[in-house]
């Protein structure tokens, strides 16, 4: 009878012991990072490195209703350059970047949350040059500008066409209209939003030779229940309408 008791009580001191290191079991927390790319994230006093709530614009309000209805855990940290956070996200565990693009070359790096929103990859000229473009292969006998670690940079250097990088892409909208550059290779809406920060007007687009969309990226060995969860959140956001609300504001 005592064997008994004593039995019982060790599995029930057990079961309480296993419930308490769940519940102190820290939920789990991600490390997300992000760029100054307006209209989708932006430090609010334009500089380099914000955290928490000096970080705003369309993605950063997307991400954060999504981890806050998801229930998982964040911090999040805008840096420079671009380069540097990818690779974090890369090789760091509970590591996140956003946004980016979902290339194919890219799909088994990460895991992906998305999409996020559209980034149509465009040409811009000055409104009063003379260029008009059929194709991206007619683009070649130009000085094409571009940001440097960026997608679009990336498939163009692949395509052989040695864009000219800058490490922030608004500083292309200044070379196109002081003739640095004949052509600026960039996303929509983002380019035309960078363009008017720096008081640059009346760029027309000559080619439109991508649609893409951009998505968080979390690092491989983030859970797939994590990921599941978010993704999950993210399309209740899309379909109650708040992704649409938020991207409203900024457009």
């Amino acid at each position: 009878m005592f064997k008994g008791v004593f039995l019982a009580l060790i599995s029930v001191a057990t079961l309480l012991t296993g419930t308490a290191r769940a519940e102190d079991a820290p939920a789990y927390s991600m490390v997300l990072l992000t760029e100054n790319f307006p209209p989708y994230n932006m430090a609010i006093d334009g500089k380099n490195f914000a955290q928490e709530s000096n970080i705003q614009g369309i993605a950063v309000e997307i991400v954060r209703e999504t981890f806050k209805r998801a229930g998982v855990g964040y911090n999040m940290t805008l840096r420079f350059p671009w380069d540097r956070i990818y690779k974090l996200a890369l090789e760091k565990p509970g590591y996140g970047v956003f946004v980016t693009a979902r290339l194919p070359e890219r799909e088994k790096l990460f895991k992906w949350v998305g999409p996020i929103g559209p980034d149509d990859w465009i040409m811009l000229a000055k409104a009063d040059s003379p260029i008009q473009l059929n194709t991206l292969d007619e683009a070649r006998q130009y000085k094409i500008g571009a940001y440097k670690g960026d997608a679009i940079a990336e498939e163009l250097g692949r395509q052989g066409m040695n864009p000219i990088v800058v490490l922030s892409d608004k500083d292309n909208a200044k070379k196109l209209v002081d003739g640095q550059i004949d052509l600026w290779a960039t996303g929509d809406p983002a380019g035309r939003y960078l363009a008017r920060q720096e008081g640059v007007t009346g760029l027309k687009t000559v080619l439109r030779f991508n649609s893409a969309e951009l998505f968080l990226a979390l690092n491989k060995d983030t859970p797939d229940e994590v990921v599941k969860k978010l993704q999950t959140a993210l399309d209740q956001l899309r379909k109650e309408g708040t992704v649409d609300s938020i991207l409203g504001k900024y457009l």
